[in-house]
C-alpha cells in the first residue's frame, strides 16, 4: 500500500488539518524519514498557507480540533503553525492547552529551529550548504591532529555543524575536522 493510500485511509480522505476534501496532497513533516507516520494529507488551501501561515491566520482556527489528533505528524504541524501565528492572541491559548509527548515536542521544535536558523556563510558572505566545496584562506593549525591545514586547500562535500552557523565539518588530510567559516571561501 502506498503512503498516499495509507494517509487516505487514516484520514477518511479529508485534510488532516481542516477536514476539507478539495485538492488533497501528501506532505512530509520535516525532518522526515518519508514514512506515512511522518506525513499527512492536506487540502490545497492548507498546503498553500503552510508556506506563510500569517497570510490568513483565521483559517487556522480549524487547528482547535485537529491539534488533538492522535497522529504525531498532525500534532507537530499544528504546533508549528500555532507558534508562527501566536502573535494573534488566540493561538497562544491553544498552544497552552496543547500537550505533546517529549519526542513529538522535540520533533516540532527541530522543525522550527531549522526554519529560523541563520544560514551558514563563508568569509565573503556567500551561503554554504551541505555538499559544497570550499577553499581555506589562511593556514590553520589543527589542534589535536598534529598538522596545519594549508591556505588554498580545497575541502569538498562539507557538512553543516549542528546548531552552529559559524562552523562546518570537512575532511582535510584524510581527517574529519571542524572549520570556522570565517577562514573559508566557497568555490
Amino acid at each position: 500500500m502506498s503512503i498516499e493510500q495509507v494517509l487516505i485511509e487514516r484520514s477518511g480522505n479529508q485534510c488532516e488539518l481542516c477536514a476539507s476534501t478539495e485538492g488533497m496532497a501528501v506532505m512530509e513533516v520535516a525532518p522526515s524519514d518519508g514514512s506515512a507516520e511522518q506525513s499527512l494529507l492536506v487540502c490545497g488551501e492548507c498546503a498553500a498557507l503552510l508556506e506563510n501561515p500569517e497570510s490568513n491566520p483565521n483559517h487556522w482556527r480549524c487547528l482547535n480540533d485537529s491539534m488533538w489528533s492522535p497522529n504525531p505528524a498532525v500534532q507537530v504541524t499544528a504546533y508549528r503553525i500555532l507558534k508562527k501565528i501566536a502573535g494573534e492572541g488566540w493561538p497562544q491559548d491553544m498552544l497552552e492547552m496543547l500537550y505533546l509527548e517529549p519526542e513529538v515536542q522535540e520533533w516540532a521544535e527541530a522543525g522550527l529551529s531549522d526554519e529560523n536558523a541563520e544560514p551558514t556563510r563563508d568569509s565573503n558572505g556567500n551561503i554554504l550548504v551541505e555538499g559544497d566545496s570550499v577553499s581555506i584562506i589562511k593556514d590553520l593549525v589543527v589542534k589535536g591532529a598534529g598538522f596545519t591545514a594549508k591556505q588554498g586547500t580545497t575541502v569538498k562535500n562539507i557538512k553543516m555543524a549542528p546548531g552552529d552557523p559559524t562552523h562546518i565539518q570537512g575532511r582535510v588530510n584524510g581527517t574529519m575536522i571542524f572549520l570556522k567559516t570565517e577562514f573559508l571561501k566557497k568555490l
